[in-house]
This record gives structure tokens, sequence and C-alpha cells, in this order.
């Protein structure tokens, strides 16, 4: 079984990111590529950064038409012992995203805290970030600043008019300084976690390589999603739906007993 090393659960808590030495398995790999061919397909109306819920099969209420070949992904038996390591023995699905920048043409993601998106209270989630294509400089792979998850804070944030990113707030928090940032290269099956205070971005990718991953979304069970903070929005550049997004309880209990497993499911999916 998968288990971040002592030196891995370190960094985690050190830097708010990590890489581990697991990896998944090449065929799985391609497996997941060709499903992801597939879910384009299925989304031709959605630029492929913005497939949210990828992992809800049939077609969501955030308008995204997902596989269930996601959702198997994100319930990895393996990958869920890594993030165990990371926040704790209680884990909870909420969300998959697939974020696939097209060669040429793949659009920036700004520096930004994905807490500011997100009904979790207290704010917590682990984001594992699984490359299906090689992620690298030149095609726009995901950038950290390591250390900025600390303080536990989330800093100040603006809104951007533009059709040319995935995301439309960027930080704007006068100590930001990018000049901290590291480049995460990942080769097809690495992933990277991080810690949601993490201030993370992506470049535009103008290369002629296509840059496709997937962003799972776990919070340990001493953690509510809290609904009717934000029900529907618009605000991250995409649709997003939480007030039905359906929640997994994967490993150990909801140790706040508030979370609804039942909202949002359907019935071949319970």
């Amino acid at each position: 079984m998968a288990h971040l090393t002592v030196d891995e659960r370190a960094r985690y808590v050190r830097d708010g990111w990590v890489v581990p030495k697991w990896r998944l398995p090449a065929a799985r790999v391609d497996a997941m590529r060709a499903s992801l061919d597939r879910l384009i397909a299925d989304n031709p109306g959605i630029r492929p950064e913005k497939l949210v819920s990828a992992h809800i099969e049939g077609e969501n209420s955030e308008g995204v038409r997902g596989s269930r070949d996601f959702l198997e992904l994100a319930m990895d038996k393996e990958i869920v012992e890594l993030v165990a390591d990371a926040i704790g023995e209680d884990i909870i699905l909420w969300g998959c995203q697939v974020f696939c920048k097209p060669g040429g043409d793949g659009l920036e993601t700004p520096w930004h805290q994905d807490g500011h998106y997100w009904p979790i209270r207290p704010l917590a989630t682990c984001t594992v970030w699984l490359a299906l294509d090689p992620s690298t400089r030149a095609n726009g792979c995901l950038r950290v600043i390591p250390g900025s998850h600390a303080a536990r804070e989330l800093y100040s944030h603006m809104t951007e008019n533009r059709t040319d990113v995935v995301l439309t707030a960027k930080i704007d928090d006068p100590a930001f300084d990018e000049g901290k940032a590291v480049d995460i290269e990942l080769e097809p099956g690495q992933m990277s976690l991080h810690d949601v205070y993490m201030i993370h971005g992506a470049n535009a990718n103008r290369s002629p390589q296509r840059r496709a991953g997937v962003a799972i979304r776990y919070m340990p069970g001493t953690s509510v999603f809290e609904r009717g903070l934000i029900a529907t929005s618009s605000k991250s550049g995409y649709k997003v739906d939480f007030a039905t997004r359906p929640l997994w309880l994967l490993r150990g209990r909801d140790r706040t007993g508030r979370n609804d497993f039942e909202r949002g499911h359907r019935r071949a999916l319970a």
C-alpha cells in the first residue's frame, strides 16, 4: 500500500506541498488518458481547463457531462492512503476537476488560494494534482509558493474581467513574492499534494504539447461542507453548484456528524 515517507510528510507540513515517490501505474494512466479524451469529446462547448466535477457521471448541475472513471480514480485506495498520511485518517471526497491545457492556447491560471472559493469550515483540504501528460515549465505546469500556507490566512485577491484565464481572481497582497515560486514538473502518473492555503498558479501553455492533469479534492472528517455558505457561484470563472455537490466518506468517519452524504447522489453512484 502506498504511503508518504517520513521526509515526505515533513515536507508537506513545512512547505505545504510534496511530490510522493509513489505514482499511478502506466497502464492506469493510459486508461485515464483515454477517459479524458472521451470526457473532452462529450463536452465540446466547455474549455478543457474548466471540466468541473468530472467525476459525476452524466450531465451534472454544473454543466459538465462527467465520467465514472474519474470517480473511481478519486476513490483509488492508494491515493486515499497518501492523503490520509497528509491530513489524517478520516477522508471525505468532495471534488474532482480536470485541468487540460491544449497546446498553443492553454489558459493561464493566475496566482490564487483555493480557499476563497470553497464552503468548508474549518477550511481544510488536500488537493491531489495527478499528471496524465508530461507537465513541464514549457507547457504550463503547476507553480507553488512554498510555505505560503503556514500562516493559515487567506490573502487579498482581486477580480479580473478576462477571458484568457482559468480563474478570474488573483492574489494582490503586497507581501506576495512571485520570486519564491517553484515549478512542479511531473511525468505522467506522478502527482503533487498541496494544502488548501497554498498560493499557486500556472502559466499559459504556448508549447505544442498538451498538459492535462486531474485535481482531486479531499477534506478531513473534522470539517463541514457548509453548502449554505456558497450555494452556486460563477465568481471563479465557471459555474459551481455546492448546494448539490455530492460527498463521499472514503475512510474513517465524519467527526462533525454534520456532513450530508445523501444530497446530490444519483442512485447509480450512491
